[in-house]
């Protein structure tokens, strides 16, 4: 024992941080965790499976490039009002800026991108927020563009189908922006009067003004898994009514059971469904459904 107490221990091997040629062996983003269930996977993978997780089918967010390569049937999306953009009505500081910035960065220039497309060889005007420009947030241009289109679907008597993914209302733009509420809510009103066929398909985040407006105004609300969806944020409701929540709240399931939502559909099945709800909305398409 004495001895060994004297003898110089043997030098240990600890890990070393990898010399840049090493890494340049490992392609980055060639693998990607899971943030729900921690859990790696091969990126190349995720993507095939339209980016639900391979273990536990947590949704990560798609942008609307992404969004719409999964939905629409290929080739047939031809886009409407491209290139509407914000002004700065309140002169807000740096607010053109960080537009332009996120123009650089998302390959789009609003929030929102519009335009007519096939389902399964269905005709809809399709509408798909982006949260990768301004968190989705609702300019006084998001608000136009989305009754534009609305106004597209009722001119070409097709289905409006939304997909909503936004913080809420946009600050920089104040009561302007509060005021596409009202704009899009009254463009769905009058296509609804007109017999238009309205889905709405909420994603993760779908909040504030726009969860309050056009969001939820759908003959279908639908919403993919676990997506949040609400006015307020969960602690300034649970600060006002002194309670604390249920550990789901806002989740598209907690909406679901208690009846604000009419489905919540797997990324995976979500197009089979919509053109499903599509086919029945044909002339003589709900007698030729039941029949199946």
């Amino acid at each position: 024992m004495l001895k060994e107490f004297f003898t110089k221990p043997k030098k240990k091997k600890y890990a070393t941080i990898p010399t840049e040629p090493a890494k340049s062996d490992v392609p980055e983003g060639i693998m990607i965790k899971c943030p729900k269930c921690k859990k790696n996977m091969y990126t190349k993978e995720l993507v095939k499976n339209l980016k639900v997780c391979l273990h536990c089918s947590y949704h990560f967010p798609l942008n609307s490039r992404e969004r719409l390569e999964s939905f629409v049937d290929e080739g047939s999306f031809e886009e409407i009002n491209q290139n509407m953009v914000s002004t700065n009505p309140l002169q807000f500081p740096d607010y053109l800026e960080k537009l332009e910035a996120d123009r650089a960065k998302t390959g789009i220039n609003e929030a929102v991108v519009t335009g007519m497309a096939k389902i399964n060889n269905f005709s809809a005007v399709v509408a798909v927020m982006d949260s990768t420009f301004r968190m989705g947030s609702m300019g006084s241009v998001v608000g136009e563009k989305i009754a534009r289109a609305i106004e597209k679907a009722d001119e070409l008597s097709v289905p409006f189908i939304i997909f909503t993914a936004s913080g809420g209302a946009r600050m920089q733009e104040g009561a302007l922006s509060l005021m596409q509420m009202a704009k899009t809510s009254v463009a769905l009103k009058r296509f609804s009067d007109n017999g238009g066929l309205i889905i709405s398909i909420m994603t993760h985040p779908t909040t504030g003004g726009v969860s309050a407006s056009f969001a939820s105004l759908g003959d279908y609300n639908l919403a993919e898994p676990g997506a949040l969806i609400g006015f307020a944020g969960r602690r300034i409701i649970e600060q006002t009514i002194r309670e604390e929540l249920p550990e789901d709240f806002q989740t598209a399931e907690f909406l679901l059971k208690y009846g604000q939502l009419d489905a919540v559909f797997s990324r995976l099945d979500l197009k089979e469904k919509v053109a499903t709800i599509l086919s029945i909305h044909q002339p003589g398409g709900e007698l030729e459904w039941l029949e199946n």
